[in-house]
């Protein structure tokens, strides 16, 4: 029975917009209206299709303000922390979404990219293409709250997102852009040397000895000694510097190349960093 205070379905955009409620359940629809559920779902329904609302998840509606009305979603930045939430996903923003908000807008990501602690689908929502990447350790990698215009969301240290970038090249556009990227972070000094190396030891040794290398490769563009010395002192505490090459510096390249022992790598890629 619908009570005096009850929101009416086509004004419930309005409603949420204004108080600043950035996501909606069926639970909360219900509540808010007081219709049933299933007629709670047949208006939302026809609210999504009326371009007041988008889905991103069974269950979950998100409003659209009037200055995204053409758009027909949200920046992703805008809803991914209701949808995890919504989901029951541990979640940090990473790869190259993370490279970009820390600065580092050299190529605009195509996808907006998430890094998980568990498998979730990936999704096309209109102009927003949200891709997930699965990591085990979720919880060791250090992340930052940035603000958006509806909640805190967590995003990767500029630190971690170099590694995550290094762990996964083929999703970060190759080597040569991950090298740019992490140039451009250390140009502006988003890189801080001891935040790095305490990063560097939750991730695989081989990624270590990677970064490390590209932080080599960049130092004729801008000072990396310090960064890249933090990590060879961790390298060098496993007992593999000096000794024969064991790790590819491109993980899906050929198994020759020539031997850098100082990061006990093969050499098998060319990197260019667009510098």
């Amino acid at each position: 029975m619908r009570t005096l205070s009850a929101v009416p379905v086509l004004g419930l955009r309005d409603h949420a917009v204004g108080r600043g409620i950035s996501a909606l359940t069926l639970d909360d629809v219900v509540a808010k209206t007081g219709l049933s559920r299933g007629a709670a779902a047949e208006a939302m329904r026809r609210a999504r299709a009326a371009g007041h609302f988008f889905l991103p998840a069974p269950g979950l509606y998100i409003p659209i303000p009037s200055e995204y009305s053409t758009w027909g979603v949200v920046p992703a930045m805008d809803f991914i922390d209701q949808l995890m939430r919504h989901l029951g996903r541990a979640y940090y923003v990473g790869l190259l979404s993370a490279a970009e908000m820390h600065g580092a807008a050299h190529q605009r990501p195509q996808v907006f990219q998430v890094m998980v602690a568990q498998r979730v689908a990936d999704r096309a929502l209109e102009r927003v293409r949200l891709r997930f990447h699965a990591r085990k350790d979720l919880a060791a990698v250090p992340v930052s709250l940035i603000n958006s215009r509806t909640a805190q969301v967590r995003v990767s240290t500029p630190e971690a997102t170099v590694l995550d970038l290094v762990s996964h090249p083929l999703a970060s556009g190759g080597l040569s852009n991950v090298a740019t990227i992490l140039g451009e972070l250390a140009e502006d000094h988003r890189l801080h040397p001891d935040q790095l190396t305490q990063s560097a030891a939750t991730f695989p040794l081989a990624v270590v000895r990677r970064t490390g290398w590209l932080l080599d490769r960049l130092a004729d563009h801008t000072d990396t000694a310090g960064l890249a010395e933090g990590l060879h002192t961790l390298v060098a505490a496993q007992g593999t510097s000096g000794q024969r090459a064991v790790d590819l510096l491109e993980p899906s390249g050929p198994r020759r190349g020539w031997t850098n022992r100082r990061w006990g790598l093969i050499e098998n890629a060319d990197v260019e960093p667009d510098l």
